[in-house]
């Protein structure tokens, strides 16, 4: 059975891969039944029923993914995520957090970046500038300490915002704010530098 319980890596959030990448050392099970088992556990605080209401299907579907006789086709790429995000712990994203703060107190880089594929400006000088281009971002230590905390896309979204932002005020125009950019968050590219 441990041919059928492997599972592809699928897609990830913004969040699942941000923590794949802030902790390595913390990565996603690939058993599907440990994945389930795990997001069982630390999402739902062992409420199964609870679990089989957020992925629409029933109790004994969720017991079936963790004993392994049944496996979450239609489900697999959100239990895969959800996986990834509950690895890691508050205490441990405020660990990792202080680190880099700590790093930013020193005056020392992150050493995390990300690519931001297809972003688009609306006005720059007056006119529309609505070219969509590739960034290449640094972020900075207190970026990677939001990351670290952040929970959700959208806090995400905002610390990409803001890099995106940065990047562009460095360069021959200024005055550039979060919200003058558009982007999609799956087309972000998180990486080591």
């Amino acid at each position: 059975m441990s041919g059928q319980d492997e599972t592809e890596t699928p897609e990830t959030s913004a969040n699942a891969r941000v923590k794949e990448l802030l902790f390595p050392s913390r990565p996603a099970p690939s058993r599907v039944t440990t994945q389930a088992a795990h997001v069982l556990k630390r999402k739902f605080n062992g409420d199964t029923a609870a679990m089989a209401a957020a992925y629409n299907v029933t109790p004994r579907a969720v017991r079936r993914w963790i004993d392994g006789t049944r496996k979450p086709v239609k489900h697999a790429d959100r239990l895969y995520r959800d996986a990834v995000e509950v690895q890691t712990t508050k205490r441990s994203r405020d660990r990792r957090a202080r680190q880099m703060e700590r790093r930013q107190e020193q005056g020392l880089p992150s050493g995390v970046g990300a690519i931001v594929n297809r972003a688009t400006a609306f006005e720059i000088r007056g006119s529309d500038a609505v070219r969509a281009r590739d960034i290449s971002i640094s972020f900075s230590s207190s970026d990677v300490a939001k990351l670290a905390r952040a929970t959700d896309e959208e806090e995400i979204n905002q610390v990409v915002a803001e890099g995106i932002a940065r990047y562009m005020n460095g360069g021959m125009y200024a005055g550039f704010s979060p919200d003058d950019f558009s982007f999609n968050l799956d087309d972000v590219i998180f990486k080591g530098v």
